[in-house]
């Protein structure tokens, strides 16, 4: 009986042994950084993808007379513009931005579920700058003034083209995910999911 007694005392420190061993080699549970701080480094990321895309088109302008509250003035006027025939054309050549408002990123866009991830982007955003430098004029008799509104109106014309080509915002949308997926990868997240609105969360 006391050789039995030995020899179960001898298993059972061997056992509470190995279960030790294993409790001190097993890998730790993964450590996530804090939501503020992935937020911060997502922001950091988002600033570097933006799509650059250069434009250019060939535009035409007439400008339209003045009214004035005199009949008079009026007359003139339309008679100035009809005689004198301003217009302008030009190539103008511009750069468009197409990224994510990450200023409007914070933790309420980040949902953590274990080592799954939700994110909400936030709105995209669409910039253009003209480059002036490269405008080529082909024909104009316009003024200083009357050109500045040519060039105005090209450039919102080049915002209100990129706003619409679904391909363009596809591709900074695509970007911006490859980015951040690596992101939070590279932080220990497993699954990183892109969302339009962030899952209900359920009492457990």
């Amino acid at each position: 009986m006391a050789h039995l007694s030995r020899v179960l005392t001898v298993l059972l420190g061997g056992v509470l042994g190995a279960l030790g061993a294993w409790l001190l080699l097993r890998p730790p549970p993964p450590s996530f950084p804090d939501t503020p701080s992935v937020v911060q480094q997502m922001r950091d990321v988002a600033r570097l993808e933006t799509l650059d895309v250069a434009l250019y088109k060939k535009v035409t302008f007439t400008p339209e007379p003045q009214a004035t509250d005199a009949l008079w003035k009026d007359v003139l006027n339309w008679a100035r513009y009809a005689i004198e025939n301003p217009h302008g054309r030009a190539i103008v050549f511009a750069d468009a931005r197409l990224g994510f408002d990450f200023q409007r990123f914070d933790a309420t866009h980040l949902q953590v579920s274990g080592t799954r991830v939700y994110v909400v982007l936030p709105p995209m955003e669409v910039k253009v700058e003209l480059r002036p430098g490269e405008t080529e004029v082909i024909d104009s008799n316009l003024d200083s003034a009357q050109t500045a509104q040519l060039l105005e109106k090209a450039r919102v014309a080049f915002e209100q083209e990129v706003r619409a080509d679904a391909r363009l915002k596809q591709r900074a949308r695509d970007s911006a995910e490859r980015a951040l997926r690596s992101l939070l990868l590279t932080l220990g997240y497993r699954e990183v999911l892109f969302v339009n609105s962030l899952p209900t969360a359920t009492a457990g």
